[in-house]
C-alpha cells in the first residue's frame, strides 16, 4: 500500500525535475545563441531594417538564431517541427498554434521543438520541451514561453521567460488558474513544477505558495 501511494509521487517528481533541467537549458542556449547572433549581425533592434512584415522578421531571427544552435530539423516558415494544431492551456482551452505560417520553426538536436516568431519587433518564442506529437502539448506541462519584453512592454537586451519581471501573485495567478502562459518564469525562477499541484492557491497539504517558499512541501 505504501509503495503505491510513494511511487507515482516519486516519478512525478523525478519527471519534472528532468522538465525544469530541459527549461533551463534551452533558456540558457536561446540566450547563448541570441548573443552569438548579435556578436555577428549587430543589435537585435538593427535587424529588420529591410524588412516589412512579421513574417520576413521571423524568418530573419529564426535563421540568425539557429546558425548558432544545433538543429535536428529546420521547417524553416513550413509545418512539420511541432504537433499540428494548436496548443492547450493548462485550464484545457485552446491557446497559440506554434506552427502559424508567419514563425519560424526548428527540432533541436536533443528533440524540442522551437517556434520564433516576431511582432513588429517583440519576439515570442515557443518551446516545446518533448517534441512534435509527443506529450500534451499544454502550456505549462510540455509547452515555455520566451520573450524580450519586461512586465511594462519595454524592449530588453536579452531573451526572457515570459513574465519574468511580474510579482509572485501575477505568475501564480498565470500558472495556477487556467492559462500556464507565466510557467516558464516560475520553472527558471523556483526550480520547481509544483504549480501543477496548487489549486484554489492552495498546494495538497493546504499551505499556500509564497515567493519565499514556493513549493508544495
Amino acid at each position: 500500500v505504501v509503495s503505491a501511494l510513494v511511487l507515482p509521487n516519486l516519478n512525478s517528481s523525478t519527471g519534472d525535475k528532468e522538465k525544469v533541467a530541459k527549461v533551463k537549458k534551452i533558456y540558457q542556449n536561446l540566450n547563448d545563441a541570441f548573443g552569438r547572433a548579435q556578436a555577428v549581425y549587430g543589435p537585435y533592434d538593427e535587424w529588420f531594417i529591410n524588412d516589412t512584415t512579421d513574417a520576413q522578421k521571423s524568418k530573419r531571427f529564426g535563421e540568425r538564431m539557429t546558425e548558432f544552435m544545433k538543429v535536428s530539423k529546420d521547417c524553416a516558415m513550413e509545418k512539420g517541427c511541432f504537433t499540428s494544431g494548436s496548443s492547450k492551456t493548462l485550464g484545457g482551452d485552446n491557446s497559440e498554434d506554434c506552427e502559424a505560417a508567419s514563425s519560424y520553426k526548428i527540432i533541436t538536436a536533443d528533440g524540442a521543438s522551437i517556434s520564433f516568431q516576431i511582432f513588429n519587433v517583440e519576439m515570442e518564442i515557443y518551446v516545446d520541451i518533448d517534441g512534435p506529437n509527443k506529450g500534451s502539448y499544454t502550456l505549462g506541462k510540455d509547452v515555455f514561453i520566451f520573450c524580450n519584453q519586461d512586465a511594462d512592454e519595454n524592449l530588453t537586451d536579452a531573451i526572457y521567460p515570459l513574465g519574468i519581471l511580474l510579482s509572485f501573485d501575477n505568475i501564480l495567478e498565470g500558472v495556477c488558474y487556467g492559462s500556464g502562459k507565466f510557467a516558464s518564469t516560475w520553472v527558471i525562477n523556483y526550480d520547481n513544477m509544483d504549480y501543477l499541484k496548487i489549486k484554489n492557491g492552495k498546494c495538497p497539504n493546504g499551505t499556500v505558495p509564497t515567493e519565499s517558499n514556493p513549493r508544495c512541501k
